[in-house]
């Protein structure tokens, strides 16, 4: 289905470079009315079931002649005004992928009971977890580094940083404006529409990978749920729009957790061949066996292991587990993040489980 978007404002050279850029892009997701007129552009609303409607901050909106069912929001100049006269407003001169967005959040919020973004195909994204029972071995690096070579590979990949205190935007950034913590909001409400909030929120970067910014309030996360996360990974495979999903996740092994891994097709452990370090590998390897074992989760048949930052002079491979090894790489000295994922992905060292 289609988003009837209605326009309202004082320029013709505006509204029809506007619906050029709009019909060009999202021809398929969006109906465009374009109006100069107060009175004529009301009068449609109701008349061709307008879904969002957009007018000029030179107009003064009387909110009770916009439909219940109709989302609004003031078309303004300035970038820096985020609400006009106690409604939301959204900036005129931004990119058209940007404005769309902002459209899909403001239809989203009045369209809790329309899926019309969610395919009907059958759950086919494959998942992988990156993670690590001991800190500071760079397994948010590598599961940067996994994202960025299956987008070079031409897969289409979301990119989920689900860490307390992680931020994808150390590793990818692109244009938007709402964060992880707005499509936690939804998941909670029950109320509004994920699918469209889903489509929303999404960032792309100039790579090609697909993430959510990570919350500005590290909390946020903590309020993701099993079910929470059930529901999200759910419509999001659902709606068959990623390849694969690449989830970056604390090693917590709670409820969340194994959620993941049981649905994970690739569990990626991360090590840097110290003492410390491998003596949590050890640990945590033995409480997964159990849990399967418990639980018959099939999680042993689908680990790996990636060794970095190793160094040859301290580190030592882990003895007394059978981890299949995907390969390692060494500490990189003087090199920002970015420079260390190209690192990774030049070596290649996912071929084992590259889909």
């Amino acid at each position: 289905m289609k988003i009837k978007l209605a326009i309202l404002d004082r320029e013709p050279d505006f509204l029809e470079r506007l619906a050029s850029a709009f019909n060009a892009r999202y021809w398929d997701k969006l109906e465009i009315y374009s109006f100069t007129q107060l009175d004529t552009a009301l009068s449609e609303l109701s008349e061709a079931r307008i879904d969002v409607f957009l007018a000029d901050e030179s107009f003064e909106i009387d909110l009770d002649k916009i439909p219940t069912r109709c989302g609004f929001a003031y078309f303004v100049e300035n970038p820096q005004i985020a609400s006009l006269r106690d409604q939301p407003a959204i900036s005129k001169y931004q990119k058209a992928d940007s404005i769309y967005k902002q459209i899909l959040s403001i239809y989203a919020e009045k369209s809790s009971d329309i899926t019309g973004f969610k395919s009907d195909g059958t759950p086919s994204a494959l998942i992988s977890v990156f993670a690590s029972p001991a800190g500071g071995v760079g397994s948010s690096t590598l599961s940067a580094a996994y994202a960025l070579t299956l987008a070079r590979a031409g897969r289409r990949v979301l990119y989920m940083n689900l860490e307390l205190f992680g931020r994808s935007d150390v590793f990818f950034t692109g244009a938007g404006q709402e964060t992880l913590s707005d499509v936690i909001f939804v998941l909670k409400s029950q109320k509004l529409n994920l699918s469209v909030k889903l489509e929303s929120a999404v960032r792309e970067s100039a790579d090609g990978v697909f993430f959510f910014e990570s919350p500005p309030i590290a909390l946020d996360v903590q309020e993701l749920t099993q079910d929470d996360l059930e529901r999200l990974l759910r419509e999001l495979r659902a709606r068959d729009r990623y390849d694969h999903i690449v989830l970056d996740m604390d090693f917590a092994l709670d409820g969340r957790m194994l959620h993941a891994l049981k649905e994970a097709y690739a569990i990626v452990l991360v090590s840097d061949g110290m003492a410390i370090a491998n003596t949590k590998l050890v640990r945590a390897y033995e409480a997964l066996r159990m849990i399967d074992q418990q639980r018959d989760l099939r999680i042993l048949s689908k680990l790996y292991l990636v060794y970095n930052k190793f160094s040859n002079k301290v580190s030592q491979a882990v003895e007394g587990i059978e981890l299949r090894l995907l390969g390692g790489a060494p500490r990189y000295a003087h090199a920002s993040q970015r420079e260390v994922v190209e690192q990774l992905v030049s070596m290649n060292i996912f071929r084992q489980i590259l889909r």
